[in-house]
């Protein structure tokens, strides 16, 4: 793409590099900014330049934060003794969306997957083992993508904790196996926390 300022070009590369915008999707937003005032656009520049500094993520739960806890993990009306283990904080936002859970959660940072060099030790496991010792928690929610990964991660826990007096479960089956958590729609995946199953019913011997 042959544009005749260089500054746009660049602005537009910088788009583009962005999940799920091409070059011609870059180029829109771009002219878009260059049509409003300029103090809008100072604004919209400044939001994201301060987001990146000031975003913490919470030392409790791992979940994105203003501060060192989580508005979550900080509320008092919040069931602090259930955890509900997500693998992205994308699907800790498409599970508030449903408003059909009152816990909190604990964001792993992904899933066991030995073909992508990713183990045990680089997710937030061992902190999720830590919490469920220490704060007596009393029901651990799987809300794993349903693959061979995210199994492969509920049976690796669940043989860490199954000492532990915790209720081990797993969402329902209302989301399809392959499928991934944060594109299921709302009922649905309001329905299969309401309905999640214990671990037992839902996993064989791997």
């Amino acid at each position: 793409m042959q544009l005749s300022s260089s500054l746009l070009e660049n602005a537009v590369n910088e788009f583009a590099k962005l999940p799920g915008i091409g070059k011609k999707t870059a180029l829109r937003l771009v002219l878009h900014l260059l049509k409003q005032e300029e103090d809008h656009v100072h604004v919209f520049s400044d939001s994201i330049r301060e987001m990146r500094a000031g975003v913490k993520f919470c030392r409790r739960c791992h979940n994105i934060s203003d501060g060192e806890v989580c508005s979550i993990c900080e509320s008092p009306t919040r069931k602090q003794r259930v955890i509900c283990v997500v693998e992205t904080i994308r699907d800790v936002i498409a599970i508030e969306s449903t408003q059909q859970f009152n816990g909190t959660y604990h964001v792993l940072g992904g899933v066991i997957s030995p073909l992508d060099g990713i183990g045990p030790d680089n997710l937030h496991i061992d902190s999720l083992i830590e919490r469920v010792e220490k704060e007596q928690t009393e029901e651990l929610i799987f809300a794993l993508n349903p693959n061979i990964q995210g199994d492969t991660t509920i049976y690796y826990i669940q043989k860490k904790i199954h000492h532990l007096p915790c209720k081990i479960t797993t969402v329902a089956r209302g989301i399809a196996f392959g499928g991934e958590l944060e594109y299921a729609d709302e009922i649905t995946l309001g329905r299969s926390l309401a309905n999640r199953l214990p671990i037992e019913s839902y996993m064989k011997p791997m």
